[in-house]
């Protein structure tokens, strides 16, 4: 088959997928993904082909109110409607779609006949088992959930309701709105493939049909790859070091972060790596040393500790290495994950963005590497993510259903 991946936003939203695409090309598939402005690199090295979307991610990295959020969103999906239809082909069989392009992409299913699978990386649909992502760690009861669930929806319809507009009127299709389209998919129990662990979030048993949870998916690793030489010297030169990096979030604040996690890495007797991100992370001497972009699944075990912005990415990478975590989420479903984390024992209470000064993350860091309960809660995880298949099970699932 000719499969096309679609997903947009910031790095931890397109590098899972990149494992998802090796794995269906060693399938025999062709495979390529189509992704926003700066990953072209990453699908290439993977063996994928690699189609650009328009919108910038970085408006989606915001650290604002929920207001805020919305417009932001909204004028984000707008733009990447404008140019979604022009990465599908005439040869396109088949179209794998994030939770971030499916309400797009079933106008095009729609519109060509190509049949689209779901892949998303956050759960998103209601349940009683625990509320929304997007709104916060409090269950409000298994009633409460399922409704605040449904409210999450019809506000995400409302961010989609122009850019779904626009495209259908370029596609020729008759009026719809974003809400009825999705109505539409959940009454054919539209199949969605979600790429977590069951670990972190067991499929909650009130889901519908054609809602199922597969594994981690993890990004793309060249067997080749290495870390870089001077990266590995400072990590040979004495006891394991904490990483403290917040991906794609808390641009602009690099200055004031860099200072709070070395006051804090010094105050709990620690080595640092900083890893730059969007934030710009930076600072020298003989305890601390700082990364650009670094694989994941070959640094973290090499940790005592991850500072991190509870991402669903690093999240899951952390747990796969055996290490604990100590989350500082800042927006969207962050705070969901960094809960997650707590509750498995793999970290202490979060430490929201704003709250976070030099003491707390001492503290905190105390906490992990001090107390064995910690990582000995990563590690029992661990061992229950060796036993998934994310990537496997995935392919398996998409062509039986393709």
């Amino acid at each position: 088959m000719r499969i096309l991946i679609a997903t947009a936003g910031s790095r931890g939203d397109v590098a899972p997928y990149t494992g998802l695409g090796a794995e269906l090309v060693r399938a025999g598939h062709e495979v390529t993904l189509a992704a926003t402005e700066g990953f072209a690199s990453l699908a290439h090295e993977a063996g994928l082909g690699f189609r650009r979307l328009p919108a910038d991610p970085r408006a989606r990295g915001g650290t604002g109110g929920r207001r805020e959020l919305m417009r932001t969103a909204a004028a984000f999906v707008t733009e990447l409607g404008r140019g979604f239809a022009d990465a599908v082909d005439d040869g396109t069989d088949l179209l794998l779609l994030s939770a971030t392009t499916a309400p797009l992409g079933w106008q095009l299913t729609e519109a060509t006949g190509v049949p689209g699978i779901g892949v998303y990386l956050q759960p998103t649909a209601p349940t009683g088992d625990f509320p929304p992502v997007v709104m916060g760690t409090r269950s409000l009861g298994r009633a409460g959930n399922r409704a605040a669930g449904r409210f999450a929806l019809r506000m995400a319809d409302r961010v989609y309701a122009p850019a779904v507009a626009e495209l259908r009127r370029r596609l020729g299709l008759p009026p719809l709105s974003a809400a009825a389209m999705r109505r539409r998919r959940e009454r054919e129990d539209w199949p969605v493939l979600h790429g977590f662990s069951t670990a972190l979030v067991p499929r909650p048993a009130d889901w519908r049909p054609g809602l199922d949870v597969v594994g981690t998916l993890w990004p793309h690793v060249d067997p080749g790859a290495r870390l870089p030489a001077a990266l590995e010297d400072f990590l040979g030169a004495g006891p394991r070091p904490v990483l403290v990096g917040f991906g794609s979030m808390a641009s602009g604040e690099g200055e004031r972060l860099s200072e709070i996690a070395v006051q804090a890495l010094r105050r709990a007797g620690l080595r640092g790596i900083l890893q730059s991100g969007a934030a710009g992370l930076a600072a020298a001497g003989d305890d601390v040393f700082t990364v650009g972009e670094v694989p994941h699944a070959l640094l973290f075990p090499r940790l005592a500790a991850v500072v991190h912005h509870a991402g669903a990415g690093t999240t899951a990478a952390a747990l796969r290495a055996g290490v604990p975590a100590v989350a500082v989420p800042v927006t969207a479903d962050q705070p969901f994950w960094a809960a997650r984390l707590a509750s498995l024992g793999a970290a202490p209470d979060p430490l929201p963005l704003p709250d976070l000064t030099a003491e707390r993350l001492a503290a905190a860091l105390g906490l992990v590497t001090g107390r064995q309960t910690y990582t000995a809660a990563a590690a029992r995880v661990a061992r229950h993510m060796d036993g998934e298949d994310g990537a496997g099970l995935a392919v398996k699932t998409i062509e039986r259903l393709a």
